[in-house]
């Protein structure tokens, strides 16, 4: 094989690492004791791919494992993928990937990272400090991940390496092949959206009081956030607080899952016959797919307005609440304050992706020349004051779409 070493050394390596991967020394290296070594060689855990071709795809004898000779032919297609993969990032041919390759190879994708960036990630798998990958150290490092092609690897670095790139703030997260087909997509939305449901119970009183001083506060009545409260508190008690709550939690999941599917659909029509998206083009399919994900729950909204505002026993819950705007005010009163609220995506996304960028990029200069993670409490503090900057920029919209929500217009009016 071209690149590599004789025969003879290869399987002897192979050999080597059969007898670590089998720690009961049954002669045979299963799914388990796969995780357990990858984990000990400081690869962390095997994809699903992996998993499933080394259990079987490669095991002739279906006994949930591979013998030595089995676990060479696996290797055998590792090396080869891995060596076409190596010469396609290798863009000068010249045996090495530096750090100018590793951002060529972004950039095709559509993604730009800074030299910093780049340098991370070639620190992960460079062993010998010459600030470059030869395929030696690329065959060790990828040899049991099931990579295919070459954006396989580079959303394996975008992940394994915490790379933060900006605009996962404003558009939803993609996920390789390999993840929709595992169905690892559904494992993070599920998980995004329990995190939201927690959050969101732990600021509803919050959000109540927002929208009760959007629509109720007025030149004349001065209410502020005590005021606010208090009239709150003394209408229904504390519980009151958490008016509304139960369907802003509900709507996260639907809205979520087709903002990823309308993304995913958006992004194939923008394509065409590229292979990949600029962030530019990945920031309006964002946009159109959040747009898309707003359309279809605004109904959820207009009825997390209502119940928010109701009054102590005005509605008997959700289906009540829908059941009598539908008989009261006709079923455009779903869609109240549906225009506001799609105006407000595009100065909510454009100046929060350019305010975060900006304030982390200026943070990286002047602060954290040496190293592209700036930490977790300024990616914190850059990510407040952007969605503050955009919020700001975009509350007017909001306030029109509030007071729309809750208005009550009887049919035909």
């Amino acid at each position: 094989m071209r690149g590599g070493p004789g025969d003879a050394e290869r399987r002897q390596r192979w050999g080597r690492l059969f007898e670590e991967l089998d720690r009961n020394k049954d002669g045979r290296v299963d799914v388990h004791e796969l995780r357990q070594g990858l984990a000990r060689l400081g690869g962390g855990d095997p994809d699903r791919g992996a998993q499933q071709g080394i259990s079987t795809e490669h095991d002739t004898d279906p006994d949930g494992g591979l013998d030595l000779e089995e676990f060479i032919l696996y290797l055998q297609e590792r090396e080869q993928r891995l060596l076409l993969l190596f010469h396609s990032l290798d863009q000068n041919q010249d045996g090495h990937i530096d750090v100018s390759e590793i951002q060529q190879s972004f950039r095709a994708l559509g993604i730009s990272i800074s030299l910093e960036q780049a340098e991370k990630i070639l620190h992960s798998m460079d062993r010998d400090g010459t600030m470059t990958i030869d395929w030696q150290e690329w065959r060790d490092h990828f040899l049991l991940h099931s990579l295919e092609n070459v954006e396989d690897v580079l959303y394996f670095w975008k992940h394994s390496t915490v790379l933060d790139i900006g605009e996962c703030l404003t558009v939803p997260d993609e996920f390789s092949e390999q993840e929709k087909l595992t169905g690892m997509w559904w494992k993070q939305l599920v998980a995004g959206a329990v995190a939201g449901a927690v959050s969101r119970t732990g600021t509803a009183p919050l959000d109540r009081l927002k929208v009760f001083m959007q629509v109720h506060a007025s030149k004349t009545n001065q209410l502020n956030i005590l005021g606010g409260l208090r009239s709150m508190i003394q209408e229904g008690g504390m519980r009151s607080l958490w008016r509304g709550n139960g369907i802003n939690v509900l709507k996260i999941a639907p809205e979520s899952a087709i903002k990823f599917m309308a993304y995913e659909q958006i992004k194939r029509a923008i394509r065409g016959q590229q292979e990949t998206l600029h962030v530019q083009e990945r920031f309006v399919a964002g946009s159109l797919a959040g747009a898309t994900a707003q359309t279809i729950i605004y109904p959820m909204e207009v009825l997390k307005t209502r119940l928010t505002l109701r009054r102590t026993g005005q509605y008997k819950g959700l289906l009540d609440c829908a059941w009598r705007i539908l008989e009261r005010e006709g079923p455009r009163a779903f869609y109240r304050g549906y225009l506001p609220n799609v105006l407000g995506i595009i100065p909510y996304a454009g100046i929060d992706l350019a305010v975060y960028e900006t304030l982390k990029n200026q943070w990286l200069q002047q602060y954290s020349r040496d190293s592209a993670d700036p930490g977790i409490l300024v990616l914190l503090a850059c990510g407040t004051i952007s969605s503050t900057c955009g919020q700001i920029a975009s509350y007017p919209l909001a306030l029109v779409r509030t007071r729309m929500q809750a208005q009550e217009f009887p049919r035909g009016f």
